[in-house]
């Protein structure tokens, strides 16, 4: 990530030692999207709002997300959208009702930026660009009197005041300052990418004062298996398409993914990720079922593999009768026992249902996403957290996953309008 003035946001706080440990309405802890949006909801409801973030600059992984464009949400109808959230569907479901897919592009055209759908549905800026939209958002914010704070790094309560608010801790380059705040909102990431600030070094601190934290673990992840150096060598990077994935319990899903030097990443598998990832914790490894021609019926393909052959190799044979080469071939001769390719009813079973062992979930500061972190049965309705009155928290560090597709910076934005809203009413009752 460069720190160039396209994508370096600096903070609003010029010499932020000398600044005193005065009582703020809020302070919102992480400028990633989230917090960023919690901010614009309160001081939208005209609260003076101050965001502090660790990193030198804001919205780091937000930038880096929109660097292959930058997808903001989808256009899929609202039922199959919010069913993607899994077993999290009926709470994100709540969320979503505050701050829709549709809001996401509302938002964006107020913020000057057009969007448009591609073929997949996804719903991107018209100039794929992350930062404009960033640029916009912040001045936007600045104008309405959000101050933002870099390099202050969250590290908790005084030990010698109440946890609810309190006296928050930070360190800065300067040395630790503290800040007294009203309400709190905690919107510090998950696990991923440590490198933009999502390090999870919250999580002690929030168990330490009673609050349910479920282990994070990679979302939106690749997946590991015992390649042979031909198959690593030769196809990494490769996509495998079309293809349908099966799990052991039936589940299936058409779509492509891509060979990587560990084992396979992409679309299919991120959409896959949960249960896959799950099967392997509780197993300690497990198998999916590819079917290499997912759009040929099983009888199409016995009687193409049995046709004879004459002098022509296996490997021609399938690509001149079923188009199977490359990747594909490579595959087949990956994970079938050699024997197979002298049955044909053997071999063309496993074209359509080929066994694929994967060992191990690729580790979780690499990958896209995390799910866990702060259970949603330690916050009330409005993201408050139970036992810590004016504390909430808001996107990724909850305990949800989504798969990409714009899925989870949308859920990211719904969550912290409805903590804004809960941090509104909590101080409007405060009086």
């Amino acid at each position: 990530m460069t720190s160039s003035s396209a994508t370096h946001f600096p903070s609003d706080d010029p010499n932020p030692s000398s600044a005193p440990a005065d009582l703020i309405d809020v302070a919102v802890i992480g400028a990633g999207p989230a917090g960023l949006m919690a901010a614009e909801v309160l001081s939208g409801a005209g609260w003076r709002v101050d965001v502090y973030d660790a990193m030198p600059s804001v919205g780091r992984k937000f930038l880096m997300a929109g660097k292959g464009g930058m997808n903001l949400t989808h256009s899929e109808p609202a039922a199959p959208f919010v069913a993607r959230y899994g077993e999290r569907a009926d709470a994100v479901g709540q969320w979503l009702r505050r701050f829709s897919a549709d809001d996401v592009r509302s938002w964006a055209h107020r913020l000057g930026v057009d969007t448009f759908v591609g073929t997949s549905g996804r719903v991107f800026p018209v100039d794929m660009k992350a930062a404009p939209l960033l640029r916009a958002w912040l001045s936007r914010l600045r104008a309405s009197g959000v101050r933002l704070h870099v390099r202050h790094r969250w590290l908790g309560w005084d030990d010698d005041m109440p946890a609810s608010p309190g006296n928050l801790r930070f360190a800065t380059p300067a040395g630790e300052r503290q800040v007294q705040a009203k309400a709190v909102v905690l919107t510090l990431g998950g696990a991923s990418w440590p490198q933009l600030g999502s390090d999870a070094a919250w999580v002690p601190s929030l168990r330490e004062h009673g609050v349910s934290v479920a282990p994070l673990l990679p979302a939106n992840a690749g997946f590991e298996t015992d390649w042979t150096p031909h198959m690593r060598e030769r196809f990494a990077g490769h996509p495998v398409k079309p293809v349908t994935m099966t799990l052991p319990d039936g589940t299936t899903r058409q779509g492509e993914f891509v060979i990587s030097e560990h084992g396979i990443e992409g679309s299919l598998v991120y959409a896959m990720c949960a249960p896959i990832r799950d099967a392997i914790r509780a197993n300690n490894c497990t198998q999916v079922y590819l079917d290499l021609l997912p759009d040929w019926a099983p009888e199409r393909v016995v009687a193409e593999v049995a046709r004879p052959r004459g002098s022509r190799s296996m490997a021609s044979h399938l690509q001149s009768r079923l188009g199977i080469a490359g990747v594909k071939a490579a595959l087949l001769r990956e994970c079938l026992p050699r024997e197979t390719f002298d049955d044909p009813a053997a071999l063309a079973a496993g074209i359509k249902r080929l066994p694929l062992t994967l060992l191990r979930t690729r580790p979780i500061a690499e990958v896209i996403s995390s799910a866990g972190g702060v259970s949603l049965e330690a916050l009330d309705a409005h993201l408050m957290v139970k036992v810590l009155p004016g504390v909430f928290c808001a996107g990724e560090m909850l305990d949800w996953e989504a798969p990409t597709g714009g899925y989870l910076l949308t859920a990211c934005l719904a969550s912290a309008c409805v903590a804004g809203d809960g941090v509104a009413a909590y101080l409007r009752a405060l009086g």
